[in-house]
């Protein structure tokens, strides 16, 4: 810790509300746990979560930093007394339960991964957070097998083109549905089966129009509200929703009787609140099964735009526009 300097440029949240709230300050450069390393960041990713951070609508869990940012890339500089899987030097890509808007951000050991020659460093940013929620929620929590069908709400976002090209390479066929014909042209760019525009399409109808009226095996939703029940009927007997937002609100009103004639299951799943063994356990199995695919190049993230740290409220403003197609970075 001797060369590195005492004191970073940070992006704080000065108060809950718009984007301006979003302001560079100095703060003092962490050290690492035992169970940690210490990255200089070369790249944020721009999440949902972030916007909710700053809007005061989703506090850091306890002993979190309470700067916003949950995935960064960048070299280690430091490293705890126990960690074991990298060293001083390594770039890495890493989840974070905070502090990633920051030129030096703590990340815990087991929950980094090495970044593929195949990644620059932008990519590998707008990777961690994006790649553990749709393996775990697609894969692990949604159990997506070669043959089913999967509809993603939000096609275009970056969790939306992440898991269109993971459920293609597994052998899915997918459905998304977004809001612009630009969205649709991206979607089936990277391997979507059918795009709907929401805006003038029904999905439901589309969907079961698509699958000879079975309907579908899963859906990955990050819409809720009047989204839940209309899922249920797209749904196919069996078929899972796994719920990882609530863009159009939390609290719904659904015929429970479509999920007791279908048998349907209906979960859902946040990331930031996890424990440090599950989320490690998420980075074995993603090391194991998309590993593979990140180091051939066959899969890696779909970026919309690059920010200077300092204007992260540039970077949310984008986001909150929802005109972006992929994923949002900073540079720091």
């Amino acid at each position: 810790m001797d060369k590195l300097p005492a004191q970073m440029t940070v992006v704080a949240i000065s108060k809950p509300g718009g984007p301006e709230v979003l302001v560079p300050e100095q703060r003092s450069v962490p050290q690492p746990g035992p169970d940690e390393i210490l990255v200089k960041v070369e790249a944020a990713g721009v999440n949902r979560p972030d916007v909710a951070q700053r809007s005061g609508a989703y506090p850091p869990p306890p002993g979190a930093s309470d700067l916003p940012g949950l995935e960064i890339s960048g070299e280690v500089v430091a490293v705890g007394s126990n960690a074991k899987r990298h060293k001083v030097g390594d770039k890495v890509m890493s989840l974070v339960a905070g502090g990633g808007y920051a030129q030096y951000c703590i990340a815990q050991d087991a929950q980094a991964m090495s970044v593929p020659p195949a990644l620059s460093m932008k990519e590998a940013g707008a990777l961690p957070e994006t790649l553990m929620t749709v393996w775990h929620n697609v894969f692990e929590r949604g159990g997506l097998k070669a043959g089913e069908t999967l509809l993603i709400h939000g096609g275009s976002s970056g969790i939306g083109t992440l898991a269109i090209q993971l459920a293609k390479a597994f052998g899915a066929k997918v459905f998304v549905t977004v809001g612009s014909q630009d969205k649709c042209d991206a979607c089936l760019k990277l391997g979507a089966d059918r795009a709907i525009n929401y805006k003038t399409e029904d999905f439901v109808a589309v969907v079961k129009e698509e699958t000879n009226k079975e309907g579908v095996n899963l859906i990955l939703d990050m819409v809720a509200g009047d989204y839940v029940d209309r899922n249920y009927d797209a749904a196919a007997v069996d078929g899972r929703i796994v719920q990882i937002a609530t863009l159009n609100g939390p609290k719904v009103s659904v015929n429970i009787a479509k999920v007791m004639v279908k048998r349907l299951t209906h979960t859902g799943s946040t990331l930031r609140p996890r424990s440090n063994a599950d989320k490690a356990a998420m980075v074995a199995a993603i090391e194991e099964k998309v590993m593979p695919l990140l180091r051939e190049g066959r899969i890696k993230p779909v970026m919309d735009s690059t920010f200077p740290l300092e204007k992260a409220a540039d970077a949310h403003r984008r986001m909150e526009t929802s005109a972006h197609i992929g994923k949002i970075v900073l540079q720091a």
